[in-house]
């Protein structure tokens, strides 16, 4: 009851009259839930656990269709006339990624009358217009720490390829060049170099602790500080104000949520201000920076690499100014959807369907909205 009562200032202060008739508890029936993956077309046979994907579609149908209810997969989303415009009007549960999005907006909330329920499979709900879906008592909830080691440890590849110039080497062999030189005149070791992550999540504080071993310096930025005794085990040093860390840092992880406070945050202005030839890796939300900022940043060299699996949109157009600016190392989002992930976030939105069914709550974690409120790190 006490969270509830907390919950109803919230309420009033997020909108003036939530409808909160759609909650998170299913009604009796089958129910119409809707998939929006991305297609494994000839890769789908070539791994069994390779599930979150169109072709298996996170290996729920025959649990869901064995109770009775529908399901559709798809990977059409784009535009009036995609396959899941089609099923908004009678659909009850949304599940899409973060890695081939359904950009949920208000038009579309408004449409889909029946709706109840949006689950990311994955983490990360910044495609989902989060106020319009708490304004119509939606409940929006994903798997939360489904893919904590994943972009972990990607992080830490990419910051390795940007420190040691690594993809020129790569480029070289391919091409059947070999110049040393090219590849060494910008390699360097990581050890002694001050890294800095905005946003200590899951995912930053794992990052600290894979990072120790290579005895940088290392900072943070968030909205709180880390537990202390992980500030001690890493010698990680919270930095509160940003615009004085982000000068300091060698390189720089962005690991925050996408809201409208951290929009476009790393801008022209700020990317002028940090040190030449820093280094950025971003597997975040491509939003959270000035794309064609960081383009030209790159092009003059003040950026001296930038890496990430993260873009707006996604999939990233093919005249997208990232695709052809010196000094990347991108790639398509796949940081957070390797096969593990993949059977963790299934498992996850499949436990989380299984409450909905018998009107359980979720574990707390894993709500982004909830009755209305949306959870602290996108307010």
């Amino acid at each position: 009851m006490a969270m509830k009562r907390a919950g109803v200032s919230a309420i009033r202060a997020l909108c003036s009259s939530p409808d909160l008739t759609r909650g998170v508890h299913s009604t009796a029936g089958s129910k119409k839930i809707v998939g929006v993956f991305y297609k494994a077309n000839e890769y789908a046979e070539l791994n069994p656990n390779f599930v979150g994907t169109v072709e298996r579609g996170l290996g729920i149908r025959d649990w869901l269709e064995s109770q009775g209810h529908q399901y559709v997969v798809t990977d059409d989303k784009e535009g009036p006339d995609c396959e899941l415009e089609k099923h908004l009007s009678d659909l009850h549960v949304l599940i899409t990624t973060p890695f081939h999005p359904a950009y949920l907006t208000a038009e579309r909330i408004k449409k889909a009358k029946n709706l109840q329920l949006l689950l990311t499979a994955g983490i990360g709900s910044d495609h989902i217009d989060l106020k319009a879906a708490a304004e119509a008592g939606l409940t929006v909830a994903e798997v939360t720490g489904s893919n904590v080691v994943s972009v972990a440890e990607d992080e830490l590849m990419r910051i390795l390829i940007l420190v040691r110039n690594f993809l020129p080497g790569y480029h070289q062999v391919i091409n059947g060049d070999w110049n040393v030189a090219g590849i060494a005149h910008r390699a360097y070791d990581l050890e002694g170099k001050t890294v800095g992550t905005v946003g200590a999540g899951r995912i930053g504080r794992l990052l600290l602790q894979r990072l120790k071993p290579f005895n940088c310096n290392l900072l943070y930025h968030d909205r709180i500080k880390i537990d202390p005794e992980l500030e001690v085990q890493t010698g990680a040093k919270f930095e509160e104000d940003l615009d004085t860390m982000l000068p300091k840092c060698d390189i720089i992880v962005l690991n925050t949520p996408l809201t409208e406070k951290t929009r476009g945050m790393l801008d022209k202005e700020r990317i002028s201000k940090l040190k030449k030839g820093v280094l950025i890796v971003n597997n975040a939300r491509g939003a959270l920076v000035d794309t064609q900022a960081v383009a030209d940043a790159c092009t003059s060299g003040h950026i001296g690499g930038y890496s990430g699996d993260v873009w707006f949109p996604q999939p990233a157009p093919k005249d997208h100014p990232w695709r052809y600016m010196p000094n990347q190392a991108m790639t398509p989002h796949i940081s957070g959807t390797t096969i593990d992930a993949q059977l963790r976030y299934a498992a996850g939105t499949k436990d989380m369907l299984d409450r909905y069914f018998k009107g359980e709550e979720f574990p707390l974690q894993n709500y982004i909205v909830r009755e209305g409120v949306l959870a602290p790190q996108y307010r």
